[in-house]
């Protein structure tokens, strides 16, 4: 693997959010069995000047923390001798936050944990059914990770509050920022199709996280993937929900269904990115909610230092339920603003949302990015987040297993939380920097 590969936006969003294996140690390997080690820590540093209102218990003034995790374990594949190959994973995950805890009081410093992240079987069907391709039929189950499209509605089952709120009850032992657990606890995945045409996912989902009602979902995929686009219907019913763990808006969650059209791609032109999904939610006692974001990029691939740009506005309305978004093409998704996006509000809810990104990458190993955003409140009466914020970092691929993440932010808000915003006692640009040091192997 080059430092060049390391630094591909969905690499970087790996080395963070852990979403698969990188590499592995292979520690057995013939035609038909290989069995791999894996190793995966993270550690970050971080400094915020100013805290916020979200969780309760904190007051005006800064906090200073630190979080990290280590996940191991093994995976194996074996063929079967014409009949598929058969696959799994085992793997613990040991996680913690030090210091004041983060910015929002999700944390506060005293979570420590062990516990059993990886654990699942599959098969896949090799060549057997021709006109599906090459494994075209692919049956997975057990505690594993779950991405749809870019995660604009599911990114694994990654928010992992402390013990900063509800006493402790939504507790997953640390690493708030970092997400460092992210599998859902139980799954049925099918998966039909190649690579490329058209293909399908049909999943059960079952989550054990607190902070997300302990949500039961079904979810339905049809895709059709070119070079030139993919374009994507995704079907989505919420089943149950643990009330005693619910907010007010997952109450509404219960036999919620999100139904979601989504389109990527470069329209055949090479320099160019285009996205966008547009999502409406069905719910049983409020009027329907929607979501959506359109998004344009262009890379300078002849000029030096490949400079790209981009832009995205993306709506939220004002009761919309973001389910499981995550970080699937690295900063700024979905996490929108590293202030604004993990303590400060909006979160991708009752608003929108201009995002203006550039970036470059002067050595091969090196990139460099700026990321403007301009937050604007829908129904002010909810509280009021709007506000700008300016995101400067780096992506530094030390080695081919080492990565060194640096960033500083420039977060203003229109109002303090006395004002109806979330910033504890004023409203002064607070200046943010954290730095992320992620290793596999």
């Amino acid at each position: 693997m080059t430092h060049a590969a390391m630094l591909r936006p969905t690499l970087l969003a790996l080395l963070i959010a852990g979403a698969g294996n990188v590499s592995a140690y292979e520690l057995y390997a013939d035609d038909d069995t290989h069995l791999n080690a894996n190793l995966e820590a993270t550690f970050g540093i971080f400094h915020s000047q100013e805290n916020y209102a979200p969780s309760g218990r904190l007051s005006e003034g800064s906090s200073s923390w630190r979080e990290g995790y280590v996940k191991y374990g093994l995976s194996f594949d074996q063929g079967l001798a014409g009949a598929g190959t058969t696959y799994g994973a085992f793997g613990l995950l040991s996680s913690g936050t030090w210091g004041d805890g983060d910015a929002a009081g999700f944390s506060d410093g005293s979570e420590r944990t062990t516990k059993i992240e990886d654990a699942s079987l599959g098969w896949r069907s090799a060549g057997l059914f021709s006109a599906l391709g090459e494994d075209g039929v692919d049956l997975s189950f057990g505690r594993q990770n779950i991405v749809v499209g870019d995660g604009f509605l599911i990114d694994g089952d990654a928010l992992n509050l402390g013990k900063g709120v509800a006493d402790g009850e939504f507790n997953r032992g640390g690493a708030y920022y970092l997400a460092a657990r992210k599998n859902f606890d139980e799954t049925a995945v099918l998966r039909l199709g190649g690579k490329e045409g058209w293909r399908s996912d049909l999943m059960w989902l079952k989550s054990d996280n607190r902070a997300q009602a302990k949500s039961e979902l079904y979810v339905g995929t049809l895709e059709h993937v070119a070079k030139e686009v993919t374009v994507g219907l995704t079907y989505i019913d919420v089943t149950d929900i643990d009330e005693q763990y619910a907010s007010p808006l997952q109450l509404d969650r219960r036999d919620m269904k999100t139904y979601s059209l989504r389109a990527t791609g470069n329209a055949g032109v090479e320099n160019l990115f285009l996205s966008g999904e547009y999502a409406e939610q069905d719910k049983r006692h409020v009027d329907n909610e929607d979501a959506w974001y359109l998004e344009a990029g262009w890379t300078f691939k002849d000029v030096a230092w490949t400079p790209g740009i981009s832009y995205r506005y993306s709506r939220f309305s004002e009761n919309y339920d973001t389910l499981f978004y995550g970080f699937s093409r690295g900063y700024g998704t979905w996490f929108q603003g590293e202030v604004a996006g993990n303590y400060a509000g909006p979160f991708n809810s009752n608003s929108k949302i201009q995002q203006l990104t550039f970036k470059v990458s002067p050595l091969e190993n090196l990139n460099l990015g700026a990321m403007l955003f301009d937050f604007k409140t829908l129904d002010k009466d909810l509280g009021n987040t709007d506000g700008q914020e300016l995101d400067l970092y780096a992506e530094w691929g030390v080695t081919q297993n080492l990565m060194v993440m640096p960033l500083i932010g420039l977060y203003q808000p229109d109002k303090s939380a006395e004002q109806g915003g979330t910033q504890l006692g004023n409203n002064d640009t607070n200046l943010y920097s954290q730095v992320v040091f992620s290793f596999m192997y």
